[in-house]
């Protein structure tokens, strides 16, 4: 492969990423919720008993301050709850509220269908093919050791 049509690439890797986020973004402002909100939200989605914002933090791949404040926005809708740790009174645990997992459930079904409207054309095959050579692009990146924090994320 030639140089340039290696940077080809990654120019289309970067613009399908941020026109994505705007496609997304444009999408959930109806509903008052950002990307990063979604995120945490979808999350916290596999942990009925909670998390702690430090497992979050790690699983999601972002900074413990970061994370803070998007779960404090959450909560104050009433999203998520915060509680003491039933075996450390030091430690929060993060909890998905019924209204959260209302709100996860539509802003679910708005990236369903974005999702298939981007996809539109390109076979099951081909987006299967995608997400495997993305995925491997992932593990490659994280390999790299060039982006802090990220080596839990290579098995994701």
């Amino acid at each position: 492969m030639k140089r340039n049509e290696r940077n080809r690439i990654g120019s289309l890797v970067h613009d399908v990423s941020r026109l994505r986020r705007t496609a997304c973004d444009h999408l959930m402002r109806p509903l008052d919720i950002t990307r990063s909100q979604w995120w945490v939200l979808s999350g916290l989605s596999g942990h009925g008993d909670g998390i702690t914002q430090t497992a979050l933090a790690r699983l999601l791949d972002l900074g413990k301050v970061a994370l803070g404040g998007i779960v404090e926005r959450l909560e104050e809708r009433g999203l998520v709850e915060r509680r003491a740790d039933a075996d450390d009174r030091r430690t929060n645990r993060v909890f998905l509220t019924r209204k959260g997992n209302q709100m996860l459930e539509r802003v679910a079904k708005i990236g369903m269908t974005m999702d298939a409207k981007i996809m539109r054309g390109i076979s099951t095959a081909r987006q299967n093919m995608l997400a495997d050579i993305l995925q491997t692009m992932k593990i490659n990146l994280i390999a790299l050791d060039a982006v802090p924090g990220s080596r839990a994320q290579a098995r994701g």
